[in-house]
This record gives structure tokens, sequence and C-alpha cells, in this order.
């Protein structure tokens, strides 16, 4: 039975954090990890692995952090802005934005999927207004067979990067 394998890489920080030090030090950080879950819930009739890493603040406007993910009525699988539609011809990742609307990816079964994108959003707190700043890596596959290095061993077979 193939498993959907969910990688999410998650990088904040605030406007103090914008030096060209603090730069470089997110810059280090990996976008792409081992698989160290295991499947924890079932998606479209597979098992499902969601593996978080980084960061994941919470703040006043995200109190129990800003990364959701869950099942949709229809079935479907949503994370944070990608959603996965089981298609006859196998499942599809889509990116939803509000301004561009759904957008196809690509296909989960033809090698894995990397998408990033990074955005910000004001928070207050202790009387005080900033800005958080997000960048966000979706790595997504469905595999024959769970291979934890998945990600590790080639390069995607499709990237979007969504600035």
């Amino acid at each position: 039975m193939s498993v959907l394998v969910f990688q999410i890489v998650i990088k904040q920080w605030d406007k103090g954090q914008g030096s060209s030090e603090h730069a470089a030090a997110r810059a280090a950080i990996p976008i792409r990890y081992s698989v160290a879950t295991k499947p924890a819930y079932y998606v479209l009739g597979k098992p499902c692995i969601v593996d978080q890493h980084g960061d994941d603040m919470s703040t006043s406007v995200f109190k129990n952090g800003r990364i959701k993910y869950g099942m949709l009525p229809d079935g479907r699988i949503r994370f944070d802005r990608f959603q996965v539609c089981g298609k006859e011809d196998g499942d599809v990742l889509e990116y939803v934005s509000e301004d561009k609307g759904c957008q196809i990816i690509g296909p989960l079964n033809q090698g894995w999927i990397q998408c990033q994108y990074r955005w910000r959003y004001s928070v207050e707190e202790a009387g005080m207004r900033y800005w958080m700043y997000e960048e966000v890596t979706l790595n997504a596959a469905c595999l024959d067979e769970l291979d934890a290095e998945c990600f590790l061993k080639t390069e995607p077979a499709i990237a979007l990067n969504e600035e």
C-alpha cells in the first residue's frame, strides 16, 4: 500500500531578526530532512505522515501556532496553503492563494514535490505591533513504501517557489 508523506519546514522571524547575520543563520537551516514520523492518519485511503520541522511560534494572531492541517468535507487534505485531491490516475498537490485561487502543482506519484512561499503578517503583543515573517517549505510525495531518506536522495521532480 502506498503512503502519503508531507514534510513541513517553517522558518519564522520578526523585523528585529532581519540582519545579514540572522539571514545567514536562517539560510543554514535545511529545507528537507529525513522523515522521522510514522503514519498517524489515513487520507484518501492511504497511510499519511505529517513530519513538521522548524519554528511554529504562537502569536496573538495564531495562538496555537500558524501551521494548520486537516481533512476537508469532500475528502481532500489541507496543509496550510496546500491541498491534496484524489484523482483516478493519482493524488495531485494544489496550491491555494487568495490572489491566484487554486493552482495544480502536480501529481504526487511521479517523484516528490517541493513548494516554498514567503509572507508576513501583523502581530500585536503587549501593546506593540510588529511584522512576523515566514518562509514555509512543503515536501510532498506518494511512495509505494516509506523511505525515510526520500527527500534527501534526489532532487524534487517539481519545485514551486511563490514569492
